[in-house]
């Protein structure tokens, strides 16, 4: 374990990202099946569901050279996504046009340091690929996903209605050439 740049004193697990594989649609359903890590995002999903999005993901790896990554823990196992995609435009209420990082784990892994890890890798690889400004929309109930965009030093830029009449914040964090 590493200590975290935005929190020197906090230990965070070491952490791998990889695109995500055919396999891994399902080992997204398996991790992400609990109504728990679901609460702000509409309940738990079908297979189908990531099975579309790991499809997604790899094509936006392909044109962007960033997507939603697979998040392996020490051991390989898979905890999680993290990542960055475009937001998309059928979600007209969002910020379309905008690049948004985000962070989903299975419950188990929650209060560990993954999420900030994976975010921290997130950011840095974006900034990579010369992205000079990245958003998080954050359903304002989600406590535990807003102390991450605040610990990556992202700022409160608005607030907007969702579809479902919640509140969802808009962070947003520039990136300084790395």
């Amino acid at each position: 374990m590493t200590t975290s740049p935005t929190s020197p004193l906090r230990p965070v697990p070491a952490v791998r990202l990889r695109v995500p594989t055919d396999e891994d649609a399902h080992a997204w359903h398996a991790v992400f099946d609990d109504p728990d890590v679901m609460e702000f995002l509409g309940g738990p999903a079908e297979l189908s569901t990531y099975q579309e999005l790991s499809a997604r993901q790899r094509m936006h790896d392909a044109r962007y050279g960033f997507c939603l990554w697979t998040l392996l823990d020490e051991d390989g196992q898979v905890v999680g996504f993290t990542g960055a995609q475009p937001w998309p435009a059928e979600k007209a209420w969002g910020p379309v046009g905008e690049i948004e990082i985000g962070w989903r784990l299975g419950r188990a892994h929650w209060g560990r340091g993954y999420a900030t890890a994976a975010a921290e890798a997130t950011v840095e690889r974006v900034r990579a690929a010369g992205l000079s400004e990245v958003c998080a929309m954050i359903d304002a109930r989600n406590s535990r996903s807003v102390a991450v965009a605040e610990r990556l030093g992202m700022t409160l830029a608005d607030e907007r209605t969702t579809p479902a009449g919640n509140t969802g914040l808009r962070y947003v964090l520039r990136l300084a050439a790395g």
